[in-house]
């Protein structure tokens, strides 16, 4: 199988299981045992709470230790007090969007930010959101899960910052790609994915500057500065530090060998004719190309090269399975017949320029099928 769907999930890196199992099969403990077996737990959560801190570049006792990135983004938006006003772009992950629509029915204020054809958000655009609305918090993600576009967050963040507003940004799909570094973007709050960088799924974490008000969305043992109760998933979390650790580790070769791969893959699309590459002219991260075909149903295509043995989206991961055309392209103003065409490619650690040229190779033979 050619695996070509590294945004939806990655696969869990040897390192990373190596390091795990000992908190699978002998350090069972409750973290909050005060007991050596508990004892042992809590020292690993600990030391994947300070891996994960260095990544972003905060203090340890800025990381709260979630389920995933939809739970990390749910509870950066519980920090608006009652009726407060909020503002997120449109392009923005479901797990924002519909927690903002759901604080919206309940009497918050709610403003959509637009972006332009490349998917940017324009500074034009949140300069008048702030002197209109005046919200309490935006949310604006770092780089976008399906076209890979990456937002200006610290331009951003200056006038957000003046005024007193909050910023939150999802760095899902950003952490381990390229540098974040919390201070350096100057938001407030910021989510993270293990399984989005060769973790495990089931953890993930909001980073969080200190004085921020945030309400839990889970109650009960107090775990996670009472931010978030529930007994620690320890196996997850230490995966997910480890995991954490090797991104900072091995960014910049990642970061240069995915961008090599990228620029094979998208030589090789724009040799078939009338493919468009969206977003093509706007920063994107080194790993994400999201292209569309005219005349040609993308989740036909998908099939098709499924059964070729080869993994890609049609989108979002989160949001696939339906007719229509993606929100994100939808925003942008693409054309709904061309939007439904759309396939996104997500490269990753296991992808090699042979497996680029067959996936292009098997691509024209399908399209031209389909002429």
């Amino acid at each position: 199988m050619i695996y070509l769907d590294h945004n939806a999930t990655t696969p869990v890196d040897p390192r990373v299981l190596e390091a795990m199992l000992p908190y699978l099969k002998s350090f069972y403990g409750n973290a909050s045992g005060l007991y050596k077996l508990g004892r042992l737990s809590r020292t690993a959560v600990d030391t994947a709470r300070h891996q994960i801190a260095e990544l972003v570049g905060v203090a340890a006792s800025q990381v709260i230790f979630t389920s995933g990135g939809t739970e990390a983004n749910n509870l950066a938006l519980t920090s608006l007090e009652p009726a407060a006003g909020l503002a997120v772009s449109a392009i923005e992950h479901p797990s924002i969007l519909e927690p903002a629509e759901r604080l919206h029915r309940q009497g918050h204020p709610l403003s959509i930010l637009g972006v332009d054809s490349d998917g940017l958000i324009r500074q034009d655009t949140l300069d008048e959101i702030i002197r209109a609305e005046k919200p309490a918090l935006v949310s604006l993600m770092l780089a976008n899960n399906e076209t890979g576009v990456i937002q200006d967050i610290a331009r951003h963040a200056e006038p957000l910052r003046s005024q007193n507003i909050l910023l939150h940004t999802d760095a899902v799909q950003a952490a381990g790609k390229i540098p974040v570094d919390f201070k350096a973007l100057g938001v407030q709050m910021l989510s993270l994915s293990s399984h989005k960088l060769y973790g495990p799924k089931g953890a993930g974490a909001l980073i969080f500057e200190k004085g921020a008000r945030l309400s839990p969305l889970l109650l009960g043992g107090g775990q996670e500065q009472n931010y978030r109760s529930g007994t620690e998933n320890v196996a997850a979390i230490v995966g997910f530090g480890k995991a954490a650790e090797l991104a900072k580790a091995e960014l910049a070769q990642r970061s240069e060998r995915l961008a090599g791969l990228k620029i094979q893959l998208e030589a090789g699309l724009r040799s078939i004719s009338g493919l468009c590459i969206f977003s093509e002219n706007a920063p994107r991260l080194p790993n994400t190309v999201q292209f569309g075909l005219p005349d040609v149903d993308g989740e036909m295509l998908l099939m098709k090269l499924d059964r070729h043995g080869i993994a890609v989206s049609s989108g979002s991961a989160c949001a696939s399975g339906g007719k229509e055309p993606s929100y994100v392209l939808t925003a942008m103003g693409i054309d709904p017949a061309l939007a439904r065409s759309a396939i996104r490619i997500s490269l990753g650690s296991s992808n090699t320029p042979e497996q680029i040229t067959r996936f292009i190779e098997i691509l024209k033979t399908l399209v031209s099928q389909e002429g």
